[in-house]
């Protein structure tokens, strides 16, 4: 096996196999494996987060639904998907899913979104879960459950076209979506959408969620805040003023969300927006990018590399607010897929790996360890696990034994099988047949404006007719893909 041709990993049955692929790219010691008999015992061990006892070190991480109604509401396919959440097993439920805190936020027509009317439905969505988990668990302790909030930023679209907010004017990702500078919000606007993010909070609390995270990934607009180096105003320039927008959500739900606890969902690092190469399709960082490169929160001038100094700053002040749940990821699923969703196979409208996955989640993992080991008061969520399939737990298991993270976070691995955390909880050989192997159907489909699911492998999705209109997109995919190559 070579660096160069990436291998699947489902074709890495034999542990020794699994090893040596690792040995060969170099990410063994970032990608520890746990002995079979310690794996059960060591991500069941429980932890207590705040005032809460976690059952189990597995999490649950939020995706963004296309499944709600055009008002926001959940429809049954979102109700169905919360009770596999809460089947899991997993003694922590992140965010459910990515809910809009008003309208114009929403990233789809049929995202969730928290309004005056909300607070039956999202109690409705918990009880969904909780019932669903009691009896998977038979009565056992309830997961600690979050409700992810968010306002998209430069990718809303909520009436199915782009209609971007941003923190700036940015010279590659302004054209992707028709931003100008009309689109940038003003301080005022900064400071009425901190009342929206509280009120969401509020209603959250009633809904009787233990947590909301204030979502500070994937290129939305908290995330976009913190590379805001060029703003002028209260909200840019220094590391202080980018923070501000956290410190003002965070003095507003301890003030009128009394109880509720916080967390935030990081892209700890970030790189230039990438781009397929007309040749092979290969993912490479977009060559007119200006240099030094300065739009990535944790990335390096280059535009490529990490620098993590800014999100330890970032990190130390989480500890100042008292904030000690964060969930690790990266980049943006708009412009770097790569290296926050590690696939095999990528979006019908991406670009192939620039290197094996496996480099991907080791950076990861990396990242995580260094957060952890130099912020112990946090309780860090590691992800981009799903590409190990076969092997995520035993590399999840490792990582905590290590204290390299906390919990083990998967998200797109629980709609195909939402049993995994309970097999490998009780010791029970994993249903292979069922594990996520990274098609990217589940980012495919809502690009193509098709409900949220896992089209290949979950039954329910299988015999929907959107998956011949699936199908059909991915081979017009691949064969624009061809032409560009010829």
């Amino acid at each position: 096996m070579s660096d160069s041709a990436i291998v699947q990993i489902k074709r890495l049955r034999a542990r020794d196999e699994f090893e040596a692929r690792l040995r060969t790219l170099g990410v063994a010691d970032d990608l520890p494996i746990a002995e079979d008999d310690s794996v059960a015992s060591t991500m069941a061990a429980p932890l207590v987060v705040g005032g809460h006892t976690l059952a189990n070190r597995f999490a649950i991480l939020p995706m963004e639904g296309w499944d709600g109604t055009a008002d926001g509401r959940p429809t049954d396919l979102v109700r169905r998907r919360w009770a596999r959440f809460g089947a899991s097993g997993a003694g922590l439920i992140w965010g459910g899913e990515a809910v809009a805190v008003r309208p114009d936020g929403r990233a789809n027509p049929r995202q969730l979104c928290i309004d005056v009317e909300s607070e039956r439905d999202l109690a409705e969505l918990r009880t969904t879960l909780l019932d669903a988990h009691r009896i998977a668990s038979d009565d056992g302790p309830a997961p600690l459950l979050g409700l992810q909030l968010t306002h998209s930023g430069r990718w809303s679209r909520p009436l199915g076209v782009p209609a971007p907010r941003t923190a700036y004017a940015h010279p590659l990702l302004d054209a992707r979506v028709g931003a100008d500078a009309t689109s940038v919000l003003t301080d005022t606007e900064l400071d009425d959408l901190v009342g929206d993010f509280v009120h969401a909070a509020t209603v959250a609390r009633a809904a009787g969620f233990d947590f909301v995270d204030i979502k500070h990934c994937h290129g939305y607009l908290l995330h976009e805040l913190l590379s805001a180096h060029d703003r002028a105003g209260g909200y840019g320039g220094p590391l202080r003023n980018r923070m501000h927008f956290l410190d003002a959500v965070v003095a507003g739900v301890r003030r009128d969300a009394r109880g509720l606890d916080i967390g935030v969902r990081l892209s700890a690092f970030d790189v230039a927006p990438h781009v397929s190469d007309p040749a092979t399709s290969i993912g490479v960082a977009d060559p007119t990018r200006p240099l030094p490169y300065r739009y990535a929160f944790g990335g390096a001038p280059d535009g490529v590399e990490v620098d993590l100094t800014e999100t330890h700053g970032f990190c130390e002040h989480l500890v100042e607010l008292g904030i000690a749940l964060v969930c690790v990821t990266a980049g943006s699923p708009y412009y770097s897929p790569h290296i926050q969703r590690p696939a095999y196979f990528p979006p019908s409208d991406g670009y192939l790996p620039p290197r094996d996955p496996l480099h991907e989640v080791a950076r990861l993992t990396a990242v995580t360890r260094e957060l952890a080991r130099a912020h112990p008061s946090l309780t860090l969520v590691a992800s981009g696990l799903t590409y190990l399939q076969e092997w995520m737990a035993h590399v999840g298991a490792a990582l905590v034994a290590r204290g390299d993270a906390a919990c083990i976070g998967y998200g797109r691995a629980v709609l195909s099988s939402p049993g995994l955390a309970g097999d490998v909880l009780a010791s029970r050989p994993l249903a292979r047949a069922a594990l996520c192997r990274t098609f990217s159907d589940c980012t495919t489909a809502p690009r193509h404006g098709l409900v949220s699911g896992c089209y290949p492998l979950d039954p329910f999705y299988k015999q929907l007719p959107e998956r011949r209109t699936l199908a059909a997109a991915k081979r017009s995919a691949e064969t624009a893909r061809g032409r560009r190559r010829s």
